[in-house]
């Protein structure tokens, strides 16, 4: 019991003290003030407009592509709902049954 007695009173901290805390800085709202001031009273340069012209490939592209939709458009649109649901069955029965469960066990 003699050796606890000696241990007495809280933990401390290496290096001797407690713990040092940062101090804040203060502002000067004078300085504050005047570095907005001077802020204001100079205008942000305006910044260059960049127009962005097409190449002549882009616009053959943007063309067929317009050109490919309206027809897709204009096919779809000629196909009646009973036949959409005949071709929709049809491309079904072509696929593979990879994704049915299969039966497992006896029977």
């Amino acid at each position: 019991m003699a050796d606890y007695e000696t241990a007495g009173g809280s933990l401390k901290f290496k290096g001797g003290g407690g713990i040092n805390k940062k101090k804040k800085k203060k502002t000067d709202p004078a300085k504050v003030k005047a570095a907005l001031d001077a802020k204001e009273s100079t205008p942000p340069p305006p910044k260059p407009i960049r127009v962005l012209e097409k190449t002549a490939a882009e616009k053959r592209f943007e063309e067929i592509h317009k050109k490919r939709q309206e027809e897709k458009v204009l096919k779809s649109a000629m196909k009646s709902h009973k036949e959409k649901v005949a071709e929709l069955n049809r491309k079904l029965e072509e696929m593979t049954e990879h994704y049915d469960i299969p039966k497992v066990g006896p029977g």
